[in-house]
């Protein structure tokens, strides 16, 4: 027992001096850790600033470019300066370049055995349509925000003005409309432009009505800027701004059954479109195709019955499906 105290000792010296090893070599790596993110950008710099700060004193010949964009992007309910997202663009579209440009000719040269310099050709090209993609797809995001931002707001009219025009039957003032519309349980589309309307007139001390003249600009539906404008008119004037909301409410109420006639039309003929393109004629092909493969028939030049077999149902088919729920989901109204 007297042997066993010392030696007791010592590991316990000894796990108390592991144990604090341990814990300085974890704030040290954790430190590291932190001075290489800060070095990096990473900590407290998003992705749009770091495009901005490389490339935003070096876009002033680009932005011409992007003239149009300007009037989309202020349209679209993004909060993303319009130079700041040409930056964002720009850096975008250069890193996907050059992943494509590095991972290609590595694939085709290391896992398919391809030569060296046609593998770096398709490495070019497919770069050159990465860049193609890639600035298309950020030139038309704004465009596709401020579309389905329109749609939105003139789908939820009808009861947007409802809703409006019981709030002024009770006697509530312009600013405590927007404000209730701004903090709905269920946030429709008029939300975020009722809280633009209530920052406007809370935070920057703009009049209500300059607030709803701002809201006119920005918004892309045609129909809610005009009801704004008859609201600034009402209120200009002094006119019954309850009996205005009821008489807009029930005019987009009408407005919307035409609409929806319209919808159920288009909808039977979609359909038919769906099952002619994607039903019967990919069956017809693959019975084709599969009766050319059992007889030995030649393809089309370098495509064989059996890659375009393949070509159909792994790319064709997923491709079109798609394509028809994108179409289908651009007609279809939200209510």
């Amino acid at each position: 027992m007297k042997n066993s105290k010392p030696l007791e000792k010592i590991k316990a010296f000894y796990s108390r001096l592991r144990a604090r090893f341990k814990l300085s070599s974890r704030k040290s790596a954790k430190a590291k850790l932190d001075v290489s993110q800060e070095k990096l950008g990473f900590s407290r710099e998003s992705t749009q600033s770091i495009a901005y700060s490389l490339l935003g004193n070096r876009t002033e010949w680009v932005l011409p470019l992007f003239k149009d964009l300007d009037v989309k992007l202020h349209k679209s309910g993004l909060k993303v300066n319009f130079k700041v997202y040409v930056s964002l663009t720009i850096f975008a579209t250069l890193l996907v370049c050059a992943a494509t440009l590095a991972v290609i000719p590595c694939l085709l040269f290391l896992v398919f055995n391809l030569p060296l310099l046609p593998a770096v050709l398709f490495g070019v090209g497919g770069s050159l349509f990465a860049y193609v993609f890639s600035t298309l797809a950020f030139y038309s995001y704004p465009i596709y925000r401020a579309d389905t931002l329109k749609r939105d707001l003139e789908d939820e009219l009808p009861f947007t003005t409802g809703y409006m025009a019981i709030l002024a039957s009770a006697g509530v003032s312009p600013e405590r409309m927007f404000y209730s519309l701004s903090n709905l349980n269920v946030p429709l589309a008029v939300t975020p432009e009722a809280k633009d309307v209530i920052r406007d007139v809370n935070l920057f001390g703009s009049d209500i009505i300059s607030a709803l003249e701002e809201t006119s600009k920005r918004t892309p539906s045609q129909r809610f800027r005009e009801t704004i404008e008859g609201l600034i008119t009402t209120i200009h004037s002094g006119g019954n701004l309850a009996a205005y909301l009821r008489q807009k409410s029930k005019e987009y109420m009408r407005l919307k059954r035409i609409n929806l006639k319209k919808y159920s039309d288009n909808l039977s003929m979609l359909s038919e479109v769906y099952v002619t393109l994607l039903l019967t004629g990919p069956l017809f092909l693959v019975i084709m195709l599969v009766v050319m493969a059992m007889l030995g028939g030649g393809g089309f030049g370098i495509l064989s019955p059996d890659l375009m077999l393949e070509l159909l149902t792994y790319v064709g088919i997923p491709l079109g499906a798609i394509a028809f729920l994108v179409i289908l989901d651009a007609v279809s109204p939200k209510w």
